[in-house]
């Protein structure tokens, strides 16, 4: 494959399905598996409603739509006064009773948009429509046969449908990553649970018709997806080959698409409207949801930099996990920056790099607390207080534990220090050389040299005066 080449004319519009936090599914009493820590056996949280069996009726759960009108409002949507769900007809294995339970005519919300930051400029994203409707069972293929797993049949969904407003793979993954986040804090989804949030990706390129790319699963997914698609297409393009309107599947573990099926339009479903349910009217319930929904995330970072004068990077990497932004507001009374500074930059790199969340680190809030007394005190250098992030991630220890069990109190500069400090010049005389000559970064591979020399107890402002001092004082 070719590199990807930005061109004009790529219109990407996306589709994403969140699995909801809620205790049952969403037409039955049955336990919602999705909000589970871990996968329950096959079959075993069913009925005859889920399994799809002649004669069962849907009753619509209530706490389902609490929730998506949480997610409609949060969204700046217009929702309707009423609204009522749609039989989609298709004849899909995963699928028991040949329809899906969702809404067509009237969803649940239309209109509304998320904002995004892509290379420095804010986009918006608009939203055409939130619709709901229930997850189909799950298939696990094996050589022999194909398997159906009905526990996740009738997971509440819900779908937030974009208008074609992406020109790029990089803007798709980072308005999943924000819908993730709002849907976090709007405890509308977990990440830590069973859910998962799943995208639809729909792609047209200049000379060439709509392309959808099915069951994608998270944000970075949905752009080695899309950069592959682009490539795909711009390949047969070039060809002289026509891109027709088609359903293809991302395979993950090939970093590949592969055709499903002739693309169908909407009328190939023959929506109808659902006798089983009764409409719904939402007005009544819309005053008491406003009231519950929380500051959002993009409000809470314009409050930070406002309140707490720090950055707007920092503003933006504390505001993207709900529980960080939480903790910052906690120690923020300490010392407001040197808090933004250890929480978005030591402690959240530590716990990416562990695949975690902080909600699930086993960490106690406290703990940071003190390691940000001890940064402000002085009682800690930044060197160390990186590695104490990393130490408590790793050994689940206090931060005084873990400066005394790995001797990280700061120390000043001693005689000796400028001895070390004379002795590494000796041996790294080039990088001194250099740095004579103009070049900051000889210096900065000295100073790190001479941190790693004192075990990161020094400051480094103090070790870089001192180096430079010892260089001056050579030349003389």
């Amino acid at each position: 494959m070719q590199q990807l080449q930005e061109k004009p004319g790529v219109k990407i519009g996306l589709e994403t399905h969140v699995q909801l936090n809620t205790k049952s599914k969403i037409f039955c009493p049955c336990q919602n598996p999705s909000v589970l820590k871990e996968e329950p056996q096959p079959n075993t949280l069913t009925c005859p409603t889920c399994l799809g069996m002649p004669g069962s009726k849907p009753s619509f759960n209530k706490h389902v739509l609490l929730l998506a009108l949480k997610i409609a409002l949060a969204l700046d949507c217009h929702i309707p006064d009423s609204i009522f769900f749609s039989r989609k007809t298709y004849f899909y294995p995963d699928m028991a009773k040949n329809y899906q339970i969702t809404q067509y005519e009237m969803p649940l919300a239309k209109g509304g948009s998320i904002r995004i930051t892509a290379k420095g400029k804010e986009k918006e994203i608009r939203i055409r429509r939130i619709n709901l409707e229930e997850d189909p069972s799950k298939l696990v293929h094996s050589e022999k046969c194909c398997l159906a797993d009905y526990n996740r049949s009738g997971i509440p969904l819900a779908e937030i449908v974009t208008e074609p407003d992406f020109s790029s793979p990089e803007e798709a993954r980072l308005y999943v990553q924000k819908l993730e986040t709002i849907m976090e804090y709007l405890h509308a989804y977990d990440s830590s649970s069973l859910a998962v949030i799943k995208s639809d990706a729909n792609i047209s390129l200049s000379g060439g018709e709509r392309v959808e790319i099915k069951n994608i699963t998270g944000a970075k997914e949905v752009e080695q997806a899309l950069k592959y698609e682009i490539i795909r297409q711009q390949n047969m393009l070039r060809m002289g080959k026509k891109i027709e309107m088609s359903t293809v599947s991302w395979q993950p573990e090939l970093g590949i698409t592969k055709l499903m099926r002739a693309k169908e339009t909407e009328e190939d479903y023959g929506y109808i409207f659902d006798p089983d349910l009764t409409a719904i009217n939402t007005v009544r319930y819309i005053p008491g949801v406003q009231k519950e929904l929380p500051e959002m995330p993009d409000a809470k970072h314009e409050r930070f930099i406002r309140s707490y004068r720090i950055s707007d990077k920092l503003a933006e990497s504390l505001v993207s996990e709900k529980e960080l932004a939480d903790l910052f507001e906690k120690a923020a009374h300490i010392d407001a920056r040197a808090a933004a500074s250890f929480i978005a930059g030591y402690l959240k790199k530590t716990l990416n790099w562990s695949n975690l969340k902080y909600r699930n680190a086993g960490l106690e809030d406290r703990w940071v607390l003190d390691i940000i007394g001890m940064l402000k005190n002085r009682r800690i250098t930044d060197r160390n207080a990186e590695m104490a992030a990393r130490k408590m991630v790793e050994e689940k220890l206090s931060p005084k534990q873990i400066v005394e069990k790995h001797g990280m109190e700061r120390e000043d500069a001693t005689t000796n220090t400028e001895i070390s400090i004379e002795r590494l010049l000796e041996k790294n005389k080039k990088a001194v050389s250099d740095y004579r000559r103009g070049e900051k970064k000889a210096l900065h591979f000295l100073v790190g040299l001479a941190m790693k020399e004192t075990r990161g107890k020094i400051d480094s402002l103090e070790l870089k005066n001192l180096i430079i001092r010892a260089i001056r004082n050579k030349r003389n």
